[in-house]
């Protein structure tokens, strides 16, 4: 199996000179699911912006797709790479219909009058905004949506193009119950590509998550396939504290453990 991202002693040091991430050791299999979990201030962004072609470590290497800084043209590397998170609906235009949104996901773009869209591109936007159950908000401006709708289609925009690799940063925050399962169910029909998605909670893992990620202090704690890496004992060394952790129908759950 070829790598889709590999990160080798990658390390990401702010202007004030701290350490936001590494130095860190990661190979993502294509066609591999990874969840990438830790607490606030883990650097658990700062090692997507990393695995998605967005930023060059200070130290270190980071390969995507088998190019990177210094290697590809990350414009067009980047057209390969699908981008999904809460971060990225407050940068998109309100007014913006939802069918324009999800075509500005062709080329990486925030603005829709950057585009010359075609009918074939209209057609297959419609289509992404069916597959995650959005088909009727089409013509409603994102600003009019509600946060759960706007979560899903920024995910249909992050498909246009059929991805390579797919980054999604924590896209189920701040979301009901019943706008996260359908936001996990749509995660569920991705075929193909590498997914590495970010979250706080495991409740919020799709069950076709294959490896995980743990993050602390911008230092990896496990790394590998999820049933190792989303035991207990890596878990509650990533978040501080002692962690229950269970498993039903291949969705996750933990809750601290009573004494």
């Amino acid at each position: 199996m070829t790598d889709a991202v590999v990160l080798h002693r990658a390390r990401v040091v702010a202007r004030d000179g701290s350490v936001l991430l590494g130095p860190v050791d990661l190979r993502i299999g294509t066609g591999e699911r990874w969840a990438l979990l830790g607490p606030n201030g883990s650097g658990k962004t700062t090692l997507l912006s990393l695995a998605g072609g967005r930023r060059h470590p200070s130290s270190g290497t980071a390969t995507v797709l088998g190019g990177g800084f210094g290697i590809s043209d990350m414009r067009i590397l980047r057209r390969r790479i699908g981008h999904a998170g809460h971060r990225l609906a407050d940068a998109i235009r309100p007014s913006m219909t939802a069918i324009d949104a999800v075509i500005t996901g062709r080329d990486s773009v925030l603005e829709s009058w950057m585009l010359r869209a075609g009918p074939g591109d209209r057609e297959q936007a419609g289509l992404l905004l069916e597959r995650v159950g959005c088909s009727g908000l089409a013509t409603r401006p994102l600003g009019t949506l509600s946060q759960g709708e706007r979560q899903r289609v920024l995910l249909a925009r992050a498909l246009f193009g059929e991805p390579e690799l797919l980054v999604l940063d924590e896209p189920a925050a701040g979301l009901d119950l019943p706008s996260r399962e359908s936001l996990v169910s749509a995660v569920e029909t991705i075929d193909g590509g590498t997914v590495l998605m970010a979250t706080h909670h495991l409740e919020e893992l799709p069950s076709t998550i294959t490896h995980a990620a743990l993050l602390r202090g911008g230092r990896l704690v496990a790394a590998g396939p999820v049933a190792e890496a989303l035991a207990a004992v890596p878990l509650s060394t990533c978040f501080g504290m002692a962690l229950e952790v269970t498993r039903h129908n291949g969705r996750w759950a933990a809750a601290g453990r009573r004494r």
